[in-house]
C-alpha cells in the first residue's frame, strides 16, 4: 500500500514538479497551496506525512505546525518542513515547534525523496510488538508507541518516541550523535546540524522531573547521550 503525502506550498510549479518525482517513487501526493486548503485537506484525511513550507501566503508554517502539535489528531503526524532559509537557528526554531526535520531549499528532490522514506520507516521500527520497557515511573510502551511518566502520556512527536527508544534500549551505554542517527535509520547527520539536541531538549521537557537537572536522558560532554539505569534514585548524575 502507497503511503500518502500532503505537500504545503505556495510554489505550484514546485509541488508539480515533486508530485511527478513522487509518485514516480510510489507515493500517493496530495497538493496545497495554502494553510487554508493544506488544513482542509487533514481536516478530510490523515496523510501518512506532511512537506510544509515555511513561509505560506496565509499564514506562518512554523505557526502552522506548532498548532498541529497541540491537536491530538496531529500530534504524532511526521512533519518535514521546508524553507529558503536554511540558517541553523531557523532549522533549531523549526524542530523545537514540532517538525521532525527540515530541509532548506534549494534541493535535489531525490534527497527529498531519501528523507521522507527515512521518516516513514522510522514509523515502523523493528521492535517486539508486545513490549513494555519500564523504568522506574517510566514505562515505554512500544506497542501503543507511547511513553508514560507516573501513568500520564507523554507529549512526544514520533521521531522523538523513537529516539527515546534508541536510548532506552541501551540504558548505561554511551551513544554518540552518530550512533543514534544510525539507529534511527536517518540521513547522515549534516556538519553543525544540532538537531539530535533539539530533540533531546525537547524529550526532556516531557519526561524530567527538572529538565535542567536531567536524571533519565544524561549528556556525557564530547561523547553523547546515555539513558539512564537508575532514574528515581537521589542525584541527577548529569
Amino acid at each position: 500500500m502507497s503511503s500518502r503525502l500532503l505537500l504545503i506550498d505556495d510554489d505550484a510549479r514546485l509541488t508539480g514538479m515533486l508530485g511527478d518525482y513522487l509518485r514516480h517513487a510510489g507515493f500517493e501526493v496530495e497538493a496545497a497551496g495554502s494553510l487554508a486548503e493544506g488544513r482542509a485537506a487533514l481536516d478530510a484525511a490523515l496523510p501518512d506525512l506532511l512537506v510544509l513550507d515555511l513561509m505560506l501566503p496565509d499564514g506562518d508554517g512554523l505557526d502552522f505546525c506548532r498548532g498541529l502539535r497541540g491537536d491530538k489528531r496531529f500530534k504524532r503526524l511526521p512533519v518535514l518542513m521546508l524553507s529558503a532559509r536554511g540558517e541553523p537557528m531557523d532549522r533549531i526554531l523549526g524542530l523545537e515547534l514540532g517538525a521532525d526535520d527540515y530541509l532548506a531549499k534549494p534541493f535535489e528532490p531525490r534527497e527529498l525523496q531519501a528523507r521522507i522514506k527515512a521518516m516513514l520507516r522510522r514509523l515502523e521500527p523493528d521492535l517486539p510488538t508486545d513490549e513494555v520497557l519500564r523504568f522506574g515511573r517510566l514505562e515505554i510502551d512500544l506497542a501503543a508507541r507511547l511513553a508514560r511518566l507516573d501513568g500520564k502520556v507523554c507529549d512526544l512527536t514520533s521521531h522523538q518516541f523513537d529516539l527515546l527508544v534508541v536510548l532506552a534500549q541501551s540504558p548505561g551505554r554511551v551513544l554518540s550523535r552518530d550512533q543514534i542517527m544510525d539507529s534511527l535509520k536517518g540521513h547522515p547527520l549534516e556538519a553543525f546540524d544540532r538537531s539530535i539536541d533539539v530533540h533531546i531538549s525537547r524529550i526532556r521537557s516531557v519526561i524530567e522531573d527538572d529538565p535542567k537537572a536531567p536524571r533519565r536522558v544524561l549528556t556525557v560532554r564530547g561523547a553523547g547521550y546515555v539513558f539512564a539505569r537508575k532514574q528515581d534514585a537521589e542525584g541527577s548524575g548529569e
